[in-house]
Parts: structure tokens; C-alpha cells; sequence
């Protein structure tokens, strides 16, 4: 029983630790320096539309093929003119593909530092294994998750005290479950897939419970 304890919340705390991050991890593929612009880049070099079909679905593939034989035939008018279709090509195969993740597309980032986790998840796929990424985000988010624990459990101890201390109590601990339910809903999810997400309403303002 400890033991699959332990299993559950180490697997929590990796979820927890990309869910911190999760936000810029999604614009990943905006950027100039991301996979999707690399990928395109190699599919110019070699005429060859192939590497980035896997970015986009199928229906819009046709829109992606027509795009990517016009920029190869302005790409023959000179430097000029090829650097603006590759831009113009760029730009629609991200702006597609943030369609299929249901994320509005914003432009090309240019020179974003993008968080050090994305970096070591790629190089672990690089090398084959991910035991060393899991075990340091495991250690890392570990420590979060217990410290969160700490702050609710301590102003639990005195939240009789006075109103002060109650509403002290009530803010770790919705802090606390808040985080948790995020954990455990990203351990037990699916394969996250392209889809639109979720839409939320503006909250209320204060603490809320659900």
C-alpha cells in the first residue's frame, strides 16, 4: 500500500510540475526556433511537403500543400522574394496548426526563452528514455506538492484563532485542493490530442471550492 502510494504521487508530482508550465509549453510550436517552423524549414530545403503534414489534420492538408507549392515557386524570383514566402508559409503552417490545438495564433515568436523542461523532454526523446527527465521533475514537483501540504496543514492548526487566521486557512486550503484535483485530473486524463480546451467562465471574485 505505501508503495503504490508512493507510485501515485510521484506520478502526480510529474503531472504537477508540467501543468506549472503548461501554458507556454502549448505556444511551443508558435515559435520560429519551435519543431513546426523546423520542420517547414526542412521541407523547403528539400521540396518535399512531407515533414509537416503530421503538424496539421487532414483536412487541411489540401490548404497546406497548395500553400507550400506556391512558396516553392516564389521562392525562384530571388533572396527577397523567398525570404517573404517562407515567412508567409511559416506563418500559415502554425497559424493551422494552432487551429487543431484550439488555440488562436498570434504571430511567430521571434527569440523566446522557452521553459528549461521543453528542452530536456526533447533531448530525452532524443536519446530514447525519459527516466532521468521523469526522476528530477518527480523530485522537483514532490517537494511542491508536500510544501502546499505543510502551509495548509499548519494554518489548519489555527484557524479557530480568529477570522484572520480562518480565511489564512481556507486560502492553503483551497490552494491546496485546487492543485491536487488538477494533479489527479491530468494523471487519470487521455492523451491530450488536439482539441479546443475547455472553456471557463470568469470567476468569482474570493475563494472558490470547485
Amino acid at each position: 500500500m505505501k508503495r503504490r502510494s508512493s507510485q501515485i504521487i510521484t506520478g502526480a508530482a510529474l503531472a504537477a510540475a508540467l501543468l506549472v508550465t503548461a501554458p507556454r509549453a502549448e505556444a511551443h510550436c508558435d515559435s520560429v526556433e519551435g519543431p513546426v517552423v523546423v520542420d517547414a524549414k526542412a521541407a523547403l530545403g528539400r521540396a518535399d511537403v512531407s515533414p509537416v503534414l503530421k503538424w496539421i489534420s487532414a483536412a487541411q492538408e489540401p490548404a497546406v500543400r497548395d500553400a507550400f507549392q506556391k512558396t516553392l515557386a516564389v521562392r525562384k524570383l530571388g533572396p527577397e522574394a523567398q525570404q517573404l514566402a517562407d515567412t508567409a508559409f511559416f506563418e500559415t503552417l502554425v497559424r493551422l496548426h494552432r487551429e487543431t490545438e484550439g488555440f488562436p495564433y498570434t504571430g511567430l515568436k521571434r527569440g523566446v526563452k522557452e521553459p528549461a523542461f521543453i528542452g530536456n523532454l526533447e533531448s530525452a526523446l532524443a536519446a530514447g528514455s525519459v527516466d532521468d527527465f521523469a526522476r528530477l521533475v518527480g523530485e522537483h514537483a514532490e517537494a511542491k506538492v508536500k510544501e502546499k501540504f505543510a502551509v495548509a496543514l499548519a494554518a489548519k492548526a489555527k484557524a479557530d484563532a480568529s477570522p484572520a487566521d480562518g480565511r489564512a486557512y481556507v486560502a492553503a486550503y483551497v490552494d491546496l485542493m485546487h492543485s491536487t484535483k488538477a494533479i489527479v485530473e491530468a494523471v487519470h486524463a487521455g492523451p491530450a490530442g488536439h482539441a479546443a480546451p475547455a472553456a471557463h467562465g470568469p470567476k468569482a471574485p474570493g475563494h472558490s471550492c470547485d
